[in-house]
């Protein structure tokens, strides 16, 4: 039993249409315009607090990913023309020096550089000269979701699946499970299929039943 719950979460990939905007409609137009080259800026920056959905944007994206908090001397980052780099504020000095590096190679080729980090470049702790460069472009700040719009997206996705999901489920999902949307929206799925396997409707005692299996012995 242990493993049920992650069993039954199924692979769900970042992707621009999976993404809850909430408040970021703009952001992600402006993303998704960049993305399909109708804007000429070398360097797009996103920037906001964890939760926000930076991550799942820049996987979303189709560029190379690199993930400066694992790799943060950019070692064996590809020599492409559209590179997408998570956490920049967590780079070393070598991995400064190659994004640096890259955003002049890119700019040369029209390439396309997608950043992330927790504040607009400017404000981060880099090197000058990269700071610079990544001020130069476009700059947007994601918000995070309210406690509402979450509340909003999973009773929508509850009704695209035909769900009966009552509200004081997604207040209690909202209160006991992980609160970003790529896993609360898995966990939506997962108790679709939760309910057509022990063939009940949703109510809080399977809900509790099914945020529990993971720690059932």
């Amino acid at each position: 039993m242990r493993q049920l719950i992650l069993d039954l979460l199924p692979a769900s990939p970042p992707t621009l249409d999976n993404f809850v905007p909430g408040g970021n409609a703009e952001t992600l137009t402006a993303l998704t315009g960049w993305l399909a080259g109708t804007m000429a800026e070398t360097s797009f920056c996103l920037w906001g607090e964890t939760g926000s959905g930076c991550t799942h944007l820049l996987l979303a994206s189709g560029l190379t990913y690199v993930d400066a908090a694992d790799n943060p001397e950019l070692a064996g980052v590809p020599d492409c023309q559209q590179l997408a780099v998570d956490h920049v504020d967590a780079l070393a000095e070598a991995g400064q020096i190659a994004l640096f590096n890259h955003f002049n190679r890119l700019k040369r080729a029209g390439g396309m550089l997608l950043t992330a980090a927790p504040q607009p470049p400017l404000h981060l702790a880099l090197r000058e000269d990269l700071r610079t460069r990544l001020g130069s472009g476009l700059i947007y700040r994601l918000q995070v979701l309210t406690d509402d719009e979450k509340a909003e997206a999973i009773a929508a996705q509850a009704r695209e699946r035909a769900m009966k999901l009552p509200p004081e489920a997604i207040s209690y999902l909202l209160r006991h499970a992980p609160r970003d949307m790529r896993t609360l929206s898995m966990l939506l799925v997962a108790l679709d299929q939760y309910t057509l396997e022990t063939k009940r409707t949703v109510t809080l005692p399977l809900l509790r039943e099914l945020l529990n299996l993971e720690n059932a012995a």
